[in-house]
């Protein structure tokens, strides 16, 4: 276990940190400011989802409540929108702009956009790859290379497919946001000035996968590192 618990990991685990919680302090603090904005039009999260649906002509999705903070998500399965509590009853300019995020991967389903087609074919993969990626690296670096060099290598391996639907996430996350905004200035729900509340809600949710995609990409990099190190 020396060759992951070196030096490196330690460094490794502090930019991580920073990065995380700089980006977790970032949404959580545009949130906070915006939720607390009423908008001109007192408009819900609900209506705002809804508003952004029709606009772009997709009827078949319903929406619904999910307790929580920030759990708001489009389930392709059954094609619904699941809004927070906080989202879903409030007419504030976070609710209105997590909403339409929300409605914007149900028009990117609708009509077929390809990154989320990759990202839906990725996620049962990638669920069994995140489950057996780093009890596969513990054991390959903890046993003699000789009979461990095969394991480690699968691990790493799965840990990488895990990393690349991390990547495909994020254009499928900035192209909701974009429809978002598209839609909220088409259909006039927010004011010229509360869309840049707005756009402020949403790039700070953006970056959290930004973050969270880049701290997975060094923890890659780590490992090759260190793989090749031990080869050595």
């Amino acid at each position: 276990m020396y060759y992951y618990y070196d030096g490196s990991y330690f460094i490794y685990m502090i930019v991580s940190l920073l990065i995380a919680g700089f980006a977790q302090f970032k949404v959580k603090s545009a949130f906070n400011k915006y939720s607390k904005i009423k908008c001109n039009k007192n408009i819900t999260g609900e209506v705002s989802a809804k508003t952004v649906l029709e606009h772009n002509n997709v009827f078949d999705v319903s929406i619904g409540t999910v307790r929580g903070f920030f759990t708001d998500f489009f389930d392709s399965r059954n094609k619904s929108i699941s809004l927070s509590d906080e989202v879903y009853s409030k007419a504030t300019i976070a609710s209105v702009s997590v909403a339409a995020h929300e409605a914007g991967h149900a028009v990117q389903n609708d009509q077929g956009y390809l990154a989320l087609k990759i990202r839906q074919k990725l996620a049962p993969i990638t669920q069994l790859c995140s489950n057996l990626a780093m009890p596969l690296i513990f054991i390959g670096f903890s046993s003699l290379p000789l009979h461990s060099n095969f394991i480690l290598k699968l691990g790493i391996a799965m840990f990488t497919v895990a990393v690349l639907f991390q990547i495909v996430t994020l254009p499928v996350e900035f192209n909701a946001s974009k429809r978002a905004l598209k839609s909220i200035k088409e259909t006039q729900m927010l004011t010229e000035d509360e869309i840049s509340g707005a756009k402020e809600v949403l790039t700070a949710a953006a970056f959290t996968y930004v973050a969270g995609t880049v701290t997975s990409i060094m923890s890659l990099i780590r490992l090759l590192l260190l793989s090749d190190r031990r080869r050595r």
